[in-house]
């Protein structure tokens, strides 16, 4: 096991119309919850992170403006296309948070960061 937990972002309505809306270019067809929800970034916490429902809200209310800010980025770089006010309220209006406390490493190699 990996002394790690995992936390995702399931996207709700109100962020899935923000993506559409907010697309500067021509629309080919609308991003689904299905498309948004497919493929989600992984963001490793520390298990005492991840003891409880308690210590994971606590987590997030420390940490929701990366998370929010790393999502938003995901879709559209340029900050003006973001929503100006990225409070917890609007943080938990748009996104539903799973944590996952066992991670079993099946590969037994070294963990490394590709962008260094």
């Amino acid at each position: 096991m990996v002394n790690r937990a995992a936390l995702l972002l399931k996207y709700k309505d109100p962020a899935i119309r923000w993506i559409n809306d907010a697309d500067p270019g021509e629309k080919t067809h609308e991003i689904t919850a299905a498309d948004v929800n497919r493929e989600r970034t992984v963001y490793l916490i520390s298990e005492k992170d991840a003891d409880d429902a308690p210590a994971v809200n606590r987590w997030i209310k420390r940490n929701f403006k990366i998370l929010f800010e790393e999502e938003l980025e995901g879709w559209y770089t340029d900050p003006s296309l973001w929503p100006q006010k990225r409070t917890l309220k609007l943080f938990r209006e748009w996104f539903d948070v799973e944590c996952h406390s066992v991670l079993i490493d099946t590969v037994g190699g070294a963990i490394y960061d590709d962008d260094i």
